[in-house]
């Protein structure tokens, strides 16, 4: 079952990567309903095993593409952010731990993984991975573009992705360099 997750959770990061675009350096915001993928309701059932698998297989691409993963955490952590200290040099850093059950087992994962995790408040990513409807837009950077994924569930967990692009301004009559999308 883990290994099934893992490879699912790889799928989905491979896929938001390309869709995306995603460039060494970048950031990718994720948040995951451990419960959610187990079937459960999110927040009744945080399990850590399928944190790990679901992590591993994000944290695999990440590393590969030289992207970084943000972990959102639940909602008793006000959905803080867990991120590698070097991707957020000048962030105001909160001091919290997270656990399982305050936090959630995702978080819990990548602060025991990451070689210096920091939490901060708020981040603002260039696209993001939602696992069990945890609600990550508040971490996206504007303007927030939905990316339709050919792999739209992690265990029964729903999967919506994201990416952004820069703000159009100008009206009607402007012109838009649509490269930088």
């Amino acid at each position: 079952m883990y290994e099934e997750i893992k490879k699912q959770a790889e799928a989905v990061t491979r896929e938001i990567c390309e869709k995306a675009n995603l460039k060494k350096g970048q950031i990718l915001v994720v948040g995951c309903s451990s419960s959610e993928v187990c079937g459960d309701k999110i927040g009744s059932n945080s399990n850590l095993e399928v944190a790990q698998a679901v992590f591993g297989g994000i944290y695999e691409v990440t590393c590969e593409k030289g992207i970084y993963l943000a972990a959102q955490c639940c909602e008793h952590l006000n959905r803080a952010i867990i991120i590698e200290q070097e991707a957020v040099p000048f962030a105001e850093i909160v001091n919290v731990v997270p656990q399982p059950k305050a936090g959630g087992s995702f978080g819990t994962t990548a602060y025991k993984t990451f070689a210096h995790p920091v939490a901060v408040e708020e981040i603002k990513a260039d696209a993001g991975i939602d696992i069990g409807d945890t609600l990550i837009g508040m971490h996206l950077k504007k303007v927030a573009v939905p990316v339709r994924l050919e792999h739209h569930e992690i265990g029964s967990a729903h999967i919506v992705a994201a990416r952004v692009r820069p703000k159009y301004i100008g009206g009607e009559r402007a012109h838009y360099d649509t490269t930088l999308e």
